[in-house]
């Protein structure tokens, strides 16, 4: 039965990842320096000040029990004093029991035993509780503090508070499963990728490493960069990830974006960038200390680059700055060395990427095979074209996608809308060269194509 709770913990949505339950005499100290702690390394925590509103019930307290993945308990002296802390805890062991919640407690100058057999402060506390009456309440209460108190947690015991708070934080981390939870189902062959391309780059703890993705749209080069992003982020001590630099840069320019990369890094609100050359400055002047992750999307100049992640030494050693782009000049002009250029999915992973939009399945329905696999081969490996198509046949009848697979190759629709970002794209004689291709090298090999526009 226990297995079955976790099978089912592991797969439902979190709202949070940590839920933090304390009592009010640790609130403004170390809760306070535990919650910041956990914030710099982007877990997302609840804390009852922060996320609940002015009359809002206890149900909505039990509702961020339910929604998050960890429970942290700082068992104080004074803990139990709180009736609200032991109905709190009761719900969290109830949670734990039926759900799976992982409950980790932290025994803040008092002794497991106390806890455990209810001594010391706590023995005053449920005399006081008993003579209110309401014994069952007291009971459960009592329960549940026995049940944490036999759980392994951590015991702040003549510690450096700051040395143990970055331990329980590091712990965290660890616990933590920062795996989007889309990429096992929805981003088909990522895994795959990232097991070829992030060992090339882990161990560079001595050198900030820039690494550029680069190829024609629709590679799923920004997918690639958030798998990496949602992976490793909390292993630094700050990440940003700038989407859509080519097109934000229109609609809001390079300060706003400096801005965000601040905000983001340093967890702070309202830092305001003047121009460009402020924000490069602000960067360098506070960032040139802390090893951070940092995601530059679809990147198309190189004074984007400059002046986002002008130079190594704008950041601590051990940093990594992803850079995805469709021209590799770009990376060869900011002197990015590490390059990679991902391939089309290969027909298998096509196919189930496919399958999972048109059938909510891995594998196609019978009957489907042949036409599923006769689009998979028009949309040639590329996950947006697969992802579109999909989605359009989704729900559809033999008939219809019998009817639909001659029109594709002509389509008018979303397909071509989506491709044609890449087409547009391109510089004037790049655009000239693929409609030269297009329309006169029809069903001719790659090979053929590039020998007679060298040669010929």
């Amino acid at each position: 039965m226990k297995r079955k709770r976790e099978s089912s913990f592991s797969t439902r949505q979190w709202k949070y990842e940590v839920f933090l339950s304390f009592k009010g005499d640790t609130r403004y100290n170390f809760t306070d320096h535990l919650y910041a702690a956990l914030k710099q390394k982007g877990i997302i925590t609840f804390r009852d000040e922060e996320e609940l509103e002015r009359g809002e019930y206890i149900s909505e307290l039990f509702k961020a029990i339910e929604e998050s993945q960890i429970a942290i308990i700082i068992l104080s002296k004074n803990y139990a004093s709180s009736k609200w802390c032991l109905i709190e805890l009761a719900k969290i062991i109830k949670c734990r029991e039926e759900m799976g919640l992982i409950v980790l407690p932290i025994f803040y100058d008092v002794d497991p035993s106390n806890v455990r057999e209810q001594t010391g402060t706590f023995k005053q506390t449920f005399i006081d509780y008993q003579k209110c009456g309401d014994n069952i309440k007291v009971e459960t209460w009592r329960t549940a503090l026995k049940e944490v108190a036999n759980i392994a947690g951590y015991h702040l015991q003549n510690k450096h508070e700051s040395e143990f708070i970055q331990h329980v934080v590091n712990e965290m981390v660890e616990k933590l499963s920062y795996k989007s939870s889309s990429i096992s189902k929805n981003l088909i062959g990522i895994e795959s990728t990232l097991k070829i391309f992030i060992p090339s780059y882990l161990g560079f703890e001595n050198n900030v490493c820039m690494i550029g993705i680069y190829g024609m749209g629709d590679l799923g080069k920004p997918t690639l960069a958030r798998a990496i992003y949602d992976e490793f982020r909390n292993h630094f001590e700050g990440s940003s990830f700038i989407a859509n630099v080519r097109e934000d840069k229109k609609k809001k320019g390079l300060p706003d974006l400096q801005q965000q990369l601040l905000e983001d890094i340093l967890k702070e609100k309202n830092i305001h960038v003047r121009n460009v050359y402020d924000g490069v400055t602000k960067i360098k002047s506070r960032l040139h200390s802390k090893k951070v992750l940092l995601v530059i999307d679809d990147v198309d100049h190189l004074e984007q680059l400059e002046q986002l992640a002008g130079r190594h030494d704008w950041f601590r050693l051990g940093s990594w700055i992803i850079i995805t782009t469709r021209d590799e000049r770009v990376l060869i002009q900011h002197e990015v060395h590490n390059r990679y250029n991902p391939n089309v999915l290969k027909n298998d992973d096509a196919l189930k990427l496919f399958c999972l939009k048109a059938f909510k399945n891995e594998q196609p329905k019978k009957d489907f095979m042949e036409l599923s696999q006769e689009v998979v081969k028009y949309a040639n490996g590329l996950p947006l074209a697969l992802v579109t198509l999909g989605s359009f046949l989704f729900r559809r009848t033999k008939d219809e996608w019998q009817s639909a697979l001659p029109s594709f190759k002509n389509t008018k629709g979303e397909i071509f809308n989506i491709l044609k970002i890449s087409y547009d794209g391109l510089e004037e004689m790049w655009k000239e060269i693929f409609l030269d291709i297009a329309c006169f090298f029809r069903y001719r090999k790659k090979n053929e194509v590039i020998y007679i526009y060298i040669y010929i």
